[in-house]
């Protein structure tokens, strides 16, 4: 799916999705990564199977408002454990499955809420 959004000076934006996919601001990203307003990270982790609290350790780090898990094509639920340092520093998070992950981010983002992706590709 192509995603149409007005372009906000400076800010990450997801411009499509698809199958095994995810563009930001029109590069073609094929692995796992993390998307904040001001920042891409391509080196998060490779399957929803491979979650462990450092990865969610390297989100917390960011301090964003808000963390979107995009679990991969289906809705899936990590172990409560392995986010608990997110819940801890009082930064919510939200499971959906990685498309609704790419939309939620970027209606957040345009608003200009500190909000990160981390979207899952398998």
């Amino acid at each position: 799916m192509k995603l149409h959004l007005s372009r906000l000076s400076g800010l990450n934006q997801i411009t499509g999705h698809g199958p095994g996919h995810v563009m930001v601001n029109g590069v073609r990203h094929e692995a796992s990564l993390i998307v904040l307003p001001d920042e891409v990270v391509t080196d998060w982790v490779d399957c929803f199977e491979n979650l462990a609290a450092p990865h969610f350790d390297a989100l917390a780090i960011r301090a964003p408002e808000i963390v979107l898990l995009g679990s991969g094509p289906r809705l899936r639920f990590p172990s409560p454990g392995l986010y608990a340092g997110l819940v801890k520093a009082r930064i919510g998070v939200e499971l959906m499955d990685t498309a609704a992950a790419c939309r939620t981010y970027n209606i957040l983002a345009g608003e200009g809420r500190r909000v990160a992706a981390a979207l899952l590709l398998a």
